[in-house]
């Protein structure tokens, strides 16, 4: 039971990270996409929950295992990481009209959680492939 309630909480995190992502390349950097939101609130409601709903479906199903849990914790981690590269690499092309900002610091933070997500699903996966030893 506990695995289901995190393969579908982990799977609302893809859908968020999705959403996420597609609205803010539609807006191409500029901070709107076809959300009526800015790049704060966006953060705020999808940026956060896609982040924090996998690690609290690894911790849900932490005694049970799962391949098909640690597989989609890890994509949550990798889309992540992507996401957040892609939109320094696209902030760093448009930050030539504006003052020197550091922009790694704004995004080093999100990366490390998004790996910190991909080491939880590797952990997952492979605690499902431990055999089992009964004592």
């Amino acid at each position: 039971m506990a695995t289901s309630i995190s393969i579908i909480i982990t799977g609302i995190s893809i859908g968020l990270l999705v959403i996420y992502g597609v609205d803010a390349a539609i807006g191409g950097g500029t901070g709107q996409g076809f959300l009526p939101f800015d790049h704060i609130i966006r953060g705020v409601a999808l940026g956060i929950p896609s982040v924090v709903l996998p690690i609290i479906a690894f911790f849900i199903s932490k005694r049970e295992s799962s391949k098909i849990l640690g597989i989609l914790i890890i994509i949550s981690g990798l889309l992540t990481v992507i996401g957040s590269v892609a939109f320094l690499v696209m902030q760093s092309t448009i930050s030539s009209m504006e003052p020197e900002k550091n922009r790694m610091s704004e995004f080093a933070p999100v990366i490390a959680v998004g790996i910190f997500i991909i080491a939880l699903g590797v952990i997952k996966i492979k605690k499902t492939s431990k055999p089992v030893t009964l004592s």
